[in-house]
């Protein structure tokens, strides 16, 4: 009796994940074009880095009418005098890697923040930091919330800060990083980083945060 009950159990967790794929379409993230430039510099000494990928990145799936809610909306940032470039580069559509696509951030831990203007339910998020070179930015930690100081309410959606941080290292590649942020509400999201292994600064390219406005 228990053997059926645990059967039909199964049966019924395996039709109800059907049925909610069924309702998913996969997200569509336009890439840059790979561009290598320069001689990188070797990655040594990173604790758990994850694996570099090969092939296509699996499709993630999103409810249909997703879209990138931070095209164009207003970016802030700890550093209030970027070395290179304007915080407007982080959300202006451009992620390829050429020479005046990028922001520059000064050395130690610093941070940008995107305002999507009203609270919305979140999909997913695509960082692209610096990929013209194979190098590992340290302490990337993404987080969302409806308070823009970021005191209260606040949702980690990624952590890799070595023995706090759940998630692991990466090498940054022209497919950006894609982080699951399981549909949490919210209005501003926050990444965070502090420095790379291949200097003390901090980029940012692109960051594309997909989902709906909140009802």
């Amino acid at each position: 009796m228990n053997n059926l009950i645990s059967k039909l159990t199964v049966a019924l967790i395996l039709t109800a994940t059907a049925a909610l794929a069924a309702d998913k379409v996969a997200l569509n993230i336009e890439l840059p074009k790979p561009l290598f430039v320069g001689t990188p510099v070797p990655i040594k000494g990173i604790p758990n880095l994850e694996p570099k990928a090969k092939g296509e990145r699996p499709d993630f799936l999103v409810a249909p009418g997703t879209v990138n809610l931070a095209k164009g909306k207003k970016v802030t940032s700890s550093d209030k005098e970027p070395v290179i470039g304007t915080l407007d580069l982080v959300t202006d559509g451009d992620k390829e890697g050429d020479e005046g696509a990028w922001v520059e951030l000064g050395p130690g831990k610093q941070w940008v923040q995107i305002d999507l203007e009203k609270e919305s339910e979140i999909a997913a998020l695509v960082v692209w930091h610096f990929h013209s070179q194979e190098r590992v930015y340290l302490d990337v930690v993404v987080q969302a919330s409806n308070d823009p100081a970021f005191e209260k309410d606040v949702t980690t959606l990624f952590d890799n800060t070595p023995g706090t941080g759940k998630d692991l290292a990466y090498v940054e590649s022209y497919k950006g990083k894609l982080i699951d942020a399981k549909g949490v509400k919210a209005r501003y999201v926050r990444l965070l980083s502090k420095g790379n292994t291949t200097n003390k600064l901090n980029h940012y390219i692109e960051v594309e945060v997909y989902g709906k406005p909140a009802a």
